[in-house]
């Protein structure tokens, strides 16, 4: 397994872009600037890429 961290959205490497970690259901993950405000506000476009994401709901 690689120790790339990768965007959950682009899956650009934080060797490209940065990226901040967050944690959901005990894992974490990793998300660029660009795709900070689709976790916040539109949840749902990360269904298929984050178990549960169907549950969450947008500010």
């Amino acid at each position: 397994m690689s120790n790339t961290k990768t965007c959950l959205v682009c899956n650009k490497p934080s060797t490209e872009i940065p990226v901040t970690k967050f944690y959901y259901q005990e894992s974490e993950f990793y998300i660029c600037p660009q795709h900070i405000p689709v976790l916040i506000h539109n949840p749902q476009q990360l269904i298929g890429l984050l178990d549960g994401a169907d549950k969450l709901e947008g500010a």
